[in-house]
């Protein structure tokens, strides 16, 4: 069954970012008491810290990401260890009942 979170991961959080942005962007275009040039120059800025933002957000979710994997990694390998163990473990238990039952028939053959 797949699980759905809505949305509210680092994607969800970016694209809500990015959304309110444009909202934001075009609201001032919208209302702006000031002249065509002033508009354009606000709006390049806001764009620009937007962008910066973005970037940043991009960075962490990079950065994020590498730690979740190294934390993977390294279950993964604990859990690899531990199956290695359990197959040598296996591994002597059966050869142990190999050998048992091979002396057991021997014994056998030695009364018959």
């Amino acid at each position: 069954m797949a699980h759905d979170d809505g949305g509210s991961g680092a994607s969800g959080v970016i694209l809500s970012f990015l959304v309110g942005a444009l909202t934001g962007a075009a609201t001032a275009v919208l209302l702006a008491p000031r002249s065509g040039r002033e508009t354009r120059e606000y709006l390049g800025e806001r764009w620009r810290d937007a962008a910066d933002r973005s970037r940043e957000l991009s960075g962490e979710a990079v950065e994020k990401g590498k730690a979740a994997l190294n934390d993977a990694s390294g279950y993964v390998e604990k859990q690899r260890g531990a199956l290695d163990k359990r197959r040598e473990r296996l591994a002597a238990a059966v050869e142990a009942g190999k050998e048992a039952y091979r002396e057991e028939r021997e014994a056998k053959e030695k009364k018959s």
